[in-house]
């Protein structure tokens, strides 16, 4: 399993947006500056995570994105899942029609074992965890 770019910016986005005042409107091209993130792919990502409500919106002169519910409240799993989709790290976890052996094969039962852990990892810590640990790392 390896991140996509997309994946880790979302994540560095939601936990800046995190970090900003509650209810702060913060422009895209400051997000990006401050995440060394191209714009236009940040703003693609930043869609994703407003269709999920991670995030919000607003348009116009004094627009931006702002964090959506507490950080505390949002889950890294939710912020990966709604920019990647569900994760599945073999086709045959996600699709059984793909293999014919199934019900024998223990690979597939070792990878399930994993990717629940990791899931479970995923869902077990939020956005305020990841803010935190940031803190934490450059003090």
């Amino acid at each position: 399993m390896q991140f996509t770019k997309a994946e880790g910016y979302g994540l560095h986005g939601v936990i800046f947006l995190a970090e900003q005042p509650e209810g702060k409107v913060t422009p895209l091209s400051e997000i990006s500056e401050a995440q060394k993130v191209p714009e236009k792919f940040l703003a693609k990502i930043f869609q994703n995570l407003t269709k999920a409500g991670l995030i919000k919106s607003q348009r116009g002169v004094k627009g931006g994105f702002a964090i959506a519910r507490p950080p505390d409240k949002i889950t890294v799993r939710e912020v990966l899942e709604s920019i990647q989709g569900p994760y599945y790290f073999t086709k045959c976890l996600e699709d059984e029609s793909v293999c014919d052996r199934i019900e024998t094969c223990s690979i597939r039962k070792l990878i399930g074992l994993a990717q629940e852990r990791v899931l479970n990892l995923f869902e077990k810590h939020t956005i305020a965890d990841l803010v935190l640990w940031e803190k934490q790392m450059s003090a």
